[in-house]
């Protein structure tokens, strides 16, 4: 019998994906103005959109002195990383922002990173093996399950925020060494997990609690901390966490928090930190200047909280089902595939651009519009934004 050919396959699969509704397109961004984006349409001509799809949710990306700073060192020091870190890649600004993220976290020592999905491989490669566990809640980012894979360690999956399934995994493998690790604020959610009780969970199990901040830092907490502040929990009950910098910072690139063993670790023995080139300073520039924004700037998680108050309002007034969500993003089930996309047209023709997310990145059957709010948002564009969707509704009944 003949190999199976890898294009055929790519094209069979393709079919498949398609007759699911779940093909995914690029769609092209000519020029951004704050909360709208200048985009290429299905018909190949540009419209302006109001963006309710974006993670920029402190209006960060586009300040004047985040663009300033990263204009001013890429003038002075250029636009690339150079090398690896261990080799001569690591910059000055490099250094200052790590110092100023584990002093922004209370933490004593931080590690900068390419991107938060490699930053959540290089954890669990570098501190998990074979004969480890690692266990996790089922809604985790891809990240952090491809990681555990690349490891080679037993992959263990509780229900989601479900503190008991994760201690009933824990006790199902009590050798070796046991990672137990959650998003903080998941991304298609928009919920919290329940870090008290996850806390307690790995104390009484003797595993390290690590939390992906992605969501949840610059948005809640003191100072903009993250979810791991705003239960109450300090450097010893999570050891390490990800602050991810191109969410609410509007930057690129992410930090590892915590214990400095377990960061000077990484540092040392991450194949995704030793064997890639060094962030760019320019960038670590711009995301000093939105870390020191996030920390000062209350006002911008203030007017975020109110626009997200106001949308929920007004959506339980238009009868719209959302999924509990106190934080910047807020799902809209819609079911299955096909209306989550023609919603999501709809909404398009009365200029607001929302992502119809659809499985894999969700469950089967759990298609959804993901909104999100930015404190870049006016409240006039987040009623704009309501009256759309019910139309929407309405109109793919």
């Amino acid at each position: 019998m003949p190999r199976e050919g890898l294009s055929d396959r790519v094209a069979a699969l393709r079919e498949r994906r398609a007759a699911a509704h779940r093909v995914r397109v690029r769609r092209t961004v000519l020029r951004r103005d704050g909360v709208r984006c200048e985009v290429i349409g299905e018909d190949g001509a540009p419209r302006w959109l109001l963006d309710f799809c974006g993670n920029d949710y402190l209006g960060l990306s586009q300040q004047f002195a985040v663009t300033g700073a990263l204009q001013d060192l890429a003038a002075r020091e250029g636009a690339g990383g150079i090398a690896s870190h261990l080799v001569c890649g690591h910059h000055a600004a490099h250094e200052a922002l790590e110092r100023e993220v584990a002093d922004w976290l209370g933490v004593p020592a931080a590690l900068l990173f390419g991107s938060g999905y490699a930053a959540n491989l290089a954890v669990l490669q570098a501190l998990l093996g074979k004969d480890d566990v690692c266990v996790q809640d089922r809604l985790n980012h891809a990240s952090l399950i491809d990681g555990a894979r690349l490891a080679g360690c037993a992959l263990r999956r509780y229900p989601h925020a479900n503190a008991e399934g994760a201690l009933r995994q824990l006790r199902a493998a009590p050798d070796g060494a046991a990672l137990l690790a959650t998003d903080g604020v998941f991304s298609m959610d928009g919920d919290v997990a329940p870090l008290r009780q996850l806390a307690l969970v790995a104390r009484a199990q003797c595993a390290t609690l690590y939390v992906d901040e992605a969501h949840a830092a610059g948005v809640l907490g003191e100072d903009g901390r993250g979810s791991i502040d705003e239960a109450g929990l300090d450097a010893g009950a999570v050891p390490l966490r990800l602050v991810t910098l191109g969410k609410a910072l509007g930057g690129y690139g992410a930090v590892v928090a915590g214990d400095a063993g377990l960061v000077r670790h990484l540092a040392e023995t991450a194949r995704p930190y030793i064997y890639t080139t060094a962030l760019p300073p320019a960038l670590a520039a711009a995301s000093l200047a939105a870390v020191r924004l996030a920390r000062r700037d209350h006002w911008r998680r203030e007017k975020l909280a109110a626009l997200v108050q106001r949308f929920r309002e007004g959506a339980q007034r238009h009868g719209l089902p959302l999924l509990p969500s106190d934080t910047p993003i807020q799902p809209l089930p819609c079911g299955d595939e096909a209306r989550a996309l023609a919603m999501a047209a709809s909404l398009e023709r009365k200029g607001c651009w929302v992502a119809a997310i659809r499985p894999p990145t969700v469950p089967e059957g759990g298609a959804r519009l993901r909104i999100t709010l930015s404190a870049a948002h006016a409240e006039a564009d987040v009623d704009r934004l309501l009256d759309a969707l019910a139309a929407s509704r309405d109109a793919t009944l």
